[in-house]
């Protein structure tokens, strides 16, 4: 499976256009990482709910964190993420594990047994983009 094959236009289109609720994992408060951008983006442009995830479980953007998707109460979405390649398959289980709808892997991150498992499973997978690059060609 490649990315190409992964990225279905209609599935980003849908997914950005629909508001729902997105574990962001790696969200964290430090300016210097993307992750706080594009979930503000998401937030206040797409009016996506956005749930932290990071190993702190910190306060994000006003919002209580968790550090696992399991700890998160009611469904999730989406699951973005910004971690390496080397740490997303662990997260797509997750995401798996907990009836997550989709798995967003952003740019640079690139997994592609993680993303076939979720495939399996039934998941939306979008893999090496960015919801700020896709959005515009919507």
């Amino acid at each position: 499976m490649d990315t190409q094959h992964v990225n279905n236009s209609a599935t980003i289109r849908r997914l950005l256009s629909t508001p729902g609720r997105w574990a962001v994992v790696g969200l964290t408060n430090n300016p210097a990482r993307v992750a706080p951008s594009i979930a503000r983006f998401l937030r206040d442009e797409l009016s996506m709910q956005i749930i932290p995830v990071s190993l702190g479980a910190e306060i994000v953007m006003g919002e209580p964190g968790f550090a696992k998707l399991a700890g998160i109460p009611g469904p999730i979405d989406v699951v973005d993420c910004f971690v390496n390649s080397s740490k997303v398959g662990d997260i797509v289980d997750q995401a798996i594990a907990v009836g997550a709808q989709a798995v967003w892997l952003q740019l640079g991150v690139i997994d592609e047994a993680a993303a076939r498992r979720a495939k399996d499973a039934g998941l939306d997978v979008v893999m090496d983009t960015c919801p700020k690059i896709e959005y515009p060609f919507r």
